[in-house]
């Protein structure tokens, strides 16, 4: 395949730019004329081969969500312009920063000019866009509603986008005093104690158990220090594909709802995706047991993707939306449920879960800004904890030979 620039004219004298894939010049035409135009200038744009520097770059770098978000938005308003779909696509080719989304939408583009709707070109993609994204766009093509669909699409996106970064920003704080604490504590072990040790060493003090565990790591750091690494090194990779393994992340997702402060906040965060997703695609036209299949996969935890599953169950078998939901209120709060089953009764069930989307996503709001007040206090009793231990530890044989000598 060959990649073209190539200037157009449409039959009302308009003139065009757009990059196209091809295989020849000839296929670049008959794509051309099927949507209306007349070649008028061509450039052969490179291979896209092993040796071509975008190939490598495209291959190399990844797409942030971020980024579709505003391809999403993009491609919506120019939709909404007026622009056909394959000017609107090379419009976003040529502007997208991103290399791998900007050749990722090239291969789009073609996908469309040889007559593929947009939401199945983007199905050949979904490393890039998830089912969620194809979904909604497949509905608003099939309800003639695509520039609406994707504005909603970008507005989901974002939604999830924002609250991703609320949490991430709210962890930022505990995790680097984790990292000072450690940081600190096995430079003392290696720069301090083994000064401390050595004079224990000299006058033959009898130590007790703690002080003697202290020394006893602090020797095996400096004398394996690159097998106390490799040991590190090998825990973080055995917890993280443990972590990635399905019984991995069933135990990941039940520590999480067990812990006394973080439980609130998990169950809140998948109800406001729960609520927004379902929100998003029922609103855009999309059947509530493929919502609900969609819906499992952008919530992650487990336990409520066990959740929606029965939910989507029940409506097969006849049962309401909201049952599932009502029956776990030890995973998801009873609000929903009650909230769910007013929009059944009142045939607003989308605006309901709109509703319910933004209560819980600004309750997530209004704890990740709470959760450093909340939290610092626990480190500084872990902290405390840690310092006291260290301090007696080694400060109790010096007082016992201070005694000894008086």
């Amino acid at each position: 395949m060959v990649n073209f620039n190539y200037t157009a004219e449409k039959s009302d004298g308009e003139v065009y730019t757009g990059i196209a894939e091809a295989r020849d010049r000839f296929e670049l035409y008959d794509i051309v004329r099927r949507e209306g135009g007349k070649i008028v200038a061509v450039n052969e744009g490179g291979s896209g081969g092993w040796l071509d520097l975008k190939y490598w770059n495209g291959k190399l770098t990844s797409v942030k969500e971020y980024d579709k978000i505003l391809m999403a938005r993009n491609l919506g308003a120019m939709l909404s312009a007026g622009l056909s779909l394959a000017r609107a696509l090379a419009v976003l080719e040529r502007q997208t920063k991103n290399a791998k989304l900007s050749s990722t939408i090239g291969q789009i583009s073609s996908e469309v000019r040889r007559g593929d709707t947009l939401h199945q070109a983007l199905a050949k993609f979904p490393n890039v866009f998830s089912r969620l994204f194809t979904a909604m766009v497949r509905a608003g093509e099939e309800g003639g509603s695509l520039p609406d669909a994707l504005t909603v699409v970008s507005e989901q996106m974002e939604r999830m986008y924002q609250l991703k970064k609320k949490i991430k920003s709210a962890l930022i704080y505990p995790c680097v005093i984790i990292v000072a604490i450690v940081g600190i504590g096995v430079l003392m072990m290696i720069k301090v104690v083994p000064t401390l040790a050595q004079t224990f060493n000299e006058v033959h003090a009898t130590l007790p158990a703690s002080t003697q565990f202290i020394i006893g790591m602090s020797n095996f750091l400096v004398q394996y220090t690159f097998v106390a690494l490799g040991l590190v090194g090998g825990a973080g990779a055995a917890l993280y594909t443990g972590l990635r393994t399905a019984p991995g992340r069933r135990l990941s997702n039940l520590v999480f709802l067990k812990l006394p402060l973080i439980n609130p906040m998990v169950k809140e965060v998948n109800a406001a995706r729960t609520a927004r997703t379902l929100a998003s695609l029922l609103s855009s036209g999309v059947d509530v047991l493929a919502s609900l299949e969609i819906t499992g996969e952008v919530v992650q935890n487990y336990y409520f993707q066990q959740v929606i599953a029965d939910a989507a169950k029940g409506v097969r078998e006849g049962q309401p939306l909201s049952a599932a939901f009502a029956r776990r209120e030890d995973l998801y709060p009873a609000f929903v449920g009650e909230m769910m089953s007013v929009g059944e009764e009142t045939g607003a069930l989308a605006e309901m879960l709109k509703r319910l989307a933004l209560f819980y996503e600004d309750e997530v709001d209004r704890k990740t800004k709470d959760m450093s007040t909340i939290v610092e206090p626990f480190l500084m009793v872990i902290i405390g904890a840690a310092v006291g231990f260290f301090a007696v530890s080694m400060i109790s044989p010096i007082y016992s030979l201070s005694q000894n000598i008086g």
